[in-house]
């Protein structure tokens, strides 16, 4: 069996190289931050995945403020934690100008013994700097990346990021996880560049660092990268990026066929479900102004398989927006619609005058004729042949009781 700890810190061609050491051997991969590539194969069944979310005992989760450099904040956070006899790490992923920022922070704060470590260092100065550090020697360890892994120091309770966004959601998920490993509250700050201008995918990944700060998130913060990076090739060496040549989606789905055929697990071809009721339904600008938001909810409410899916998509919806307006009522009833229309194997659903037209696909009629004539009478009618169609007379035109009236139908 190979236990790979840190799965994010190896390439794919690492990996494969450990394996080919032996061959039909078990792999068991270890991390709270998996690569996107790992996480899509794991989340399309190609790969069995376990989450562990209990936190050791009396751990607290850490306190996270993303925020604009401020030379006084960092000097507050240093003193507040030096007080109490903690230590910080403050990381400054620069080898060049390492040296001149512990300088900087010693005269910033003059009670405070700064050292700094970096990759370059010999592995016996590193060392020794550590030791002093976990001696208590040094309370403020200036350092880079390094510490992003492997590193178990109790006492160390504050960590300061400077230019958090030139680093990936995972790496700074880790960095966040150096500190907080007692059961003393923990403080971390996630700092940018003053007055900079974010790149999209950079303020994406410090609201989402932000966003996921409970035990467990490491699993959450994963699919936030698997959505900002893409989810990388699964035949190749690429970890993240997108499949443009079909989308993502669609990729997922062949996929899913594949992995489910190969398991002799039967596949149903999806029929295309048509809705075409006189109902306004869209998500007005109004709302919600920006795009990637508006395509987001979209595809929420269309991935909507049952009841309970749908309330959680409704309350996100007013959690985030506000009270939602009829259109986007009407939204969400043709998507409840539509989960039930598809249990019955309805194809089509359209408006007809003053009546509802259900079309069932070929030889799939299945309904209780003699329930619905008890129950609707002359307010149905029946047409068989090789697609059966079921006629529901209205009794009003007004949307929203067009709406309850088919949902009730075919409930």
């Amino acid at each position: 069996m190979l236990i790979i700890d840190e799965e994010h810190r190896f390439g794919v061609k690492d990996k494969e190289k450990i394996k080919q050491l032996k061959t039909n051997v078990d792999v068991l991969t270890m991390t709270a931050t998996p690569i996107p590539r790992t996480m899509h194969m794991s989340i399309v069944g190609i790969r069995d995945m376990s989450v562990i979310y209990d936190p050791p005992h009396n751990r607290k989760p850490v306190q996270t403020y993303v925020l604009e450099y401020d030379t006084e904040v960092i000097k507050e956070a240093i003193t507040r934690e030096l007080e109490r006899n903690g230590q910080v790490f403050y990381l400054f992923n620069n080898v060049e100008g390492i040296q001149k920022k512990a300088d900087d922070i010693s005269r910033l704060v003059p009670e405070a013994n700064v050292a700094y470590a970096h990759g370059q260092m010999t592995g016996t100065k590193i060392e020794e700097i550590m030791q002093d550090f976990v001696d208590g020697k040094t309370n403020v360890l200036v350092c880079t990346t390094i510490l992003e892994s492997g590193i178990d120091i109790p006492n160390a309770n504050t960590i300061i990021v400077e230019k958090a966004d030139r680093m990936g959601l995972a790496q700074l998920y880790q960095i966040r996880g150096r500190v907080g490993r007692s059961n003393r509250q923990a403080y971390s700050y996630i700092t940018y560049q003053k007055d900079k201008l974010l790149s999209e995918v950079a303020d994406k990944r410090l609201k989402a660092i932000k966003e996921f700060t409970e035990f467990g998130s490491g699993f959450k913060i994963a699919m936030r990268d698997l959505e900002i990076r893409g989810a990388g090739s699964l035949l190749g060496e690429i970890q993240s990026g997108h499949l443009e040549q079909v989308g993502y989606d669609t990729y997922c789905h062949l996929l899913d066929e594949v992995i489910k055929e190969m398991k002799g697990i039967e596949i149903t071809p999806e029929t295309d479900l048509q809705i075409d009721l006189n109902v306004t339904s869209y998500i007005p600008d109004e709302y919600i102004q920006d795009a990637n938001q508006k395509i987001e909810m979209y595809q929420n409410i269309a991935l909507c398989q049952k009841e309970e899916d749908i309330q959680n998509v409704t309350d996100e919806m007013i959690d985030r927006f506000g009270n939602m307006p009829l259109e986007v009522e009407n939204l969400i009833a043709i998507s409840r619609i539509k989960y039930l229309a598809k249990n019955l194997k309805i194809s089509k659903i359209a408006s007809k005058k003053e009546s509802v037209l259900f079309i069932f696909e070929p030889n799939q009629f299945r309904l209780d004729l003699e329930k619905l004539v008890k129950k609707y009478g002359n307010k149905i009618k029946f047409s068989a042949g090789v697609k059966p169609m079921v006629t529901l007379k209205l009794e009003s035109n007004e949307e929203k009781q067009i709406l309850k009236e088919v949902t009730d139908f075919l409930k």
